[in-house]
């Protein structure tokens, strides 16, 4: 998937699981080469409400919500330079979650390397 203040967004039946990005206020991350290194890590339990605080701008498909699989995880990496997390990969989850009542989703939490490494955009990264 794939939300930025411009109201972009993308479904995964819309685009080749292995070319998705995430894009969000100049930001980009490369979702597949993030779930690559996603098996490398542990699945944990997450706070729906810890890791939705940038729900409001990611535009979201409620009828593709409605399909999605909560036992899923979420793919999350530290932003950079404030190390506070954010969900590149779950967002339609996220809301279902939200709409559901289901207040934990299992995540996968990337390291600072792996971020960098599926990083396209951001943080003085110019588009690759």
């Amino acid at each position: 998937m794939s939300g930025d203040a411009t109201g972009t967004t993308s479904n995964d039946t819309e685009h080749d699981p292995d070319d998705q990005v995430f894009v969000l206020l100049g930001w980009a991350w490369d979702v597949a080469a993030a779930a690559r290194a996603a098996t490398r890590y542990p699945i944990t339990q997450t706070n729906v409400s810890d890791i939705s605080a940038l729900c409001a701008l990611i535009r979201i498909d409620a009828q593709y919500a409605e399909t999605v699989d909560l036992s899923r995880p979420l793919l999350a990496v530290p932003l950079p330079d404030v190390g506070t997390p954010i969900v590149i990969d779950g967002w339609h989850r996220i809301y279902k979650a939200r709409q559901t009542g289901v207040t934990e989703l299992p995540v996968i939490f990337l390291n600072t390397d792996d971020e960098r490494a599926c990083r396209l955009m951001g943080g003085g990264i110019k588009r690759r």
